[in-house]
């Protein structure tokens, strides 16, 4: 049975994320599946047990709608101790349905028809579609190549009477750069006297390399008291699939986003929020996350060392970049799809973060694999 009437769909352009599209071509083909931004290896079994016991306890009906109060008090104190940053967890806080949900819910409370949101890019693919279909307008500013640091000069030429927003994701998907102290300040300018609300995806806050600090909004009061903050337990405890985050924003932010969100969610798993309150007592498992992920980023970069591929900075995040123009001139989603068919990898083409299809000839790889996992795929890698 199919609908006879007219659908005039509200995004025409999109189609089925390329996540889904790669992790299914991986899984008929049989490939090692560096594609989609999930760990291959077990969850803590003790973070496991710790949701079964408040399973056993009881802690199995609606949660409040703001999030459960001892989960909002262990992130106020984690902000606190990591950024020097009071947030109330009565009113600055909100536990989410995991970060995309969140970002979504952040951008429907506050773009209004005809409003413009300031997208730097290559940027992840849901921020553009919820923009749209709140009737907002994206402008784009695209990253340097191989470096992908950010001219803040063209943000400032993007910036009208009508910019209501602008979005920032550091550590960044899909590039594994960062922003700076220096980016932070240059912002910080940048807003100044203006009427911008800063939306700040910060899901890999946690993985960060080589001596740097993650520079959340949290830091710089300025930009935080206009700052929805976006970020998640799936990357920092490996559970990617149990789709929980959070926000922090000041009160009068939060009141409005707390709007939508008790209609697009109300509230998240209960006893999974239980569980990460204690979990956050184990101040190590994130503080060292960093170096954990370093060491596989290094055993990764190191099995690739020598082959045709140019490997790009990845500062950040659980991702390589890895441009192979000396290999081949296809356009990057061919190679993509010829790679996981062919060679046995399925890689993520960066040309779908642009709006233009904007073909930088560079695929990313997610580390954030056994080191088994590593090993035979950058062997197979190494033969191209």
């Amino acid at each position: 049975m199919i609908y006879s009437g007219n659908i005039e769909s509200k995004l025409p352009r999109v189609k089925t994320t390329i996540f889904t599209v790669m992790s299914a071509l991986a899984k008929q083909h049989q490939a090692i599946n560096l594609s989609q931004g999930f760990p291959d290896f077990q969850v803590d079994k003790r973070l496991v047990e710790l949701v079964t016991q408040q399973m056993l306890f009881g802690k199995n009906q609606y949660a409040p709608m703001q999030g459960v109060y001892e989960l909002r008090e262990a992130i106020a104190l984690k902000t606190e101790e990591i950024y020097s940053a009071t947030y109330d967890p009565d009113s600055e806080i909100t536990v989410t349905a995991g970060a995309t949900q969140a970002l979504f819910t952040a951008i429907s409370a506050f773009v209004r028809e005809g409003d413009e949101v300031i997208v730097i890019e290559p940027a992840y693919d849901c921020y553009v579609p919820a923009i749209e279909l709140n009737g907002g307008i994206p402008k784009f500013v695209k990253l340097e190549d191989k470096t992908f640091q950010i001219k803040w000069e063209d943000v400032n030429k993007l910036i009208s009477q009508h910019t209501r927003a602008i979005i920032i994701n550091t550590p960044h998907n899909p590039t594994a750069s960062i922003l700076s102290a220096a980016d932070m300040q240059k912002l910080e300018k940048l807003l100044k006297g203006r009427d911008i609300i800063v939306i700040s995806d910060e899901v890999y806050e946690h993985i960060v390399f080589d001596g740097y600090e993650h520079q959340s909004v949290a830091r710089y009061p300025e930009i935080a008291a206009r700052s929805i903050i976006v970020s998640s337990f799936g990357k920092t405890y490996h559970t990617t699939g149990w789709k929980i985050g959070y926000v922090l924003a000041p009160s009068n932010l939060m009141a409005e986003f707390r709007k939508v969100h008790q209609y697009n969610v109300f509230s998240v798993n209960t006893p999974v929020q239980f569980a990460y309150a204690e979990w956050l007592k184990r101040k190590d498992l994130y503080i060292e996350l960093g170096r954990f992920y370093q060491e596989k980023r290094d055993f990764f970069q190191k099995l690739l060392a020598g082959s045709r591929f140019e490997i790009y900075p990845s500062l950040g995040s659980y991702f390589q970049v890895l441009g192979y123009d000396k290999i081949t001139d296809e356009k990057d989603l061919d190679y993509a799809k010829r790679m996981t068919i062919e060679a046995g990898v399925a890689p993520i083409p960066l040309s779908v973060f642009y709006n233009n299809s904007y073909d930088p000839k560079a695929l990313r790889f997610c580390f954030a694999k056994e080191n088994d996992t590593l090993e035979k795929a950058a062997e197979k890698l190494m033969k191209l």
